[in-house]
């Protein structure tokens, strides 16, 4: 039985990955490349070459112009309150307070709940009829009668950022109370001898330690909020009148609903290459924080 050589060992090791790599990754990208030069549509795959001219009329589409703001809007709000939420409550869980294991467990639920489960959950505490948060409110004298949250275009984006904070928070703080766990106790009791308050504390003992792992949980929730779709899906199919459609809803209409696949194919690498950019700019931000450090 012939031997293998020493240096194609790791080869020979991940082939198997390798073969698993190039079936699942690599063929379907290249499938999605080969369609986003074409006409084709849904059921007619094998459509006319037209070149880049998908990616010339999505990107000057009106309907392009709005997911992108409503995505990059739903991004903004969504990670930004995420980061804010998660290092409060993560501060708080650092603190020696009774019931804090507690706590601790019973803020992963949210994340562990499935993100349909989580989208109507949302839609019934936002239902128009008999939804929860208008209960509360009319109760609590802030509004004069119950009103369709997911059905106005001013409310219903801010509707679907609540949901999604409320979802993905206990990732960000679970990150931030692992970093906390980090701080030399001397550390930070050597600075309250010293008189340093509160803020002092946060930003030149607890925020060196912080900062590392927060860069990684806005990467990653960055990242996921832009691809955002279930739970915006589920929730308003991207209404109404299209205020919360976002790229990946767009994405998903113009392949499925409008049956051109050429189209959403070139959608779909537009996505793909901002979500790169986004990663790529966040890397590069992380390694010059590191050669600072």
């Amino acid at each position: 039985m012939p031997t293998i050589p020493t240096t194609l060992r790791p080869w020979a090791l991940m082939l198997p990955l390798l073969v698993v790599i190039l079936g699942v990754v690599t063929w379907p990208l290249f499938r999605t490349v080969s369609l986003s030069l074409s006409d084709a549509g849904l059921v007619a795959t094998s459509g006319t070459f037209v070149g880049f001219d998908n990616f010339a009329k999505n990107f000057g589409s009106k309907a392009f112009q709005a997911a992108f703001l409503n995505t990059a809007w739903f991004t903004l709000l969504s990670v930004g309150a995420e980061l804010v939420l998660g290092v409060l409550v993560a501060l708080l869980l650092n603190q020696p307070i009774r019931g804090r294991t507690a706590l601790r467990g019973l803020m992963i639920l949210p994340w562990a709940l499935p993100t349909v489960v989580n989208a109507i959950l949302w839609r019934l505490i936002y239902n128009p009829e008999y939804g929860a948060l208008n209960s509360l409110l009319l109760q609590l004298g802030v509004i004069e009668s119950y009103r369709s949250w997911l059905g106005q275009p001013q409310s219903a984006m801010l509707a679907m950022v609540v949901a999604d904070v409320w979802k993905n928070f206990p990732i960000v703080a679970l990150i931030g109370l692992a970093a906390l766990q980090s701080v030399p106790r001397e550390t930070h009791a050597a600075a309250i001898v010293d008189g340093a308050g509160p803020l002092a504390r946060f930003r030149f003992v607890i925020w060196p330690y912080l900062a590392g792992p927060l860069m990684i949980a806005l990467v990653l929730r960055t990242i996921e909020a832009f691809k955002v779709f279930d739970i915006i899906w589920v929730m308003t199919r991207g209404g109404p009148a299209n205020s919360t459609r976002t790229l990946s809803i767009l994405v998903y209409q113009e392949a499925f609903s409008f049956q051109r696949a050429g189209s959403g194919a070139s959608l779909a690498l537009i996505v793909t290459l901002f979500v790169m950019l986004l990663a790529s700019g966040y890397v590069a931000i992380m390694r010059r924080s590191a050669l600072r450090g």
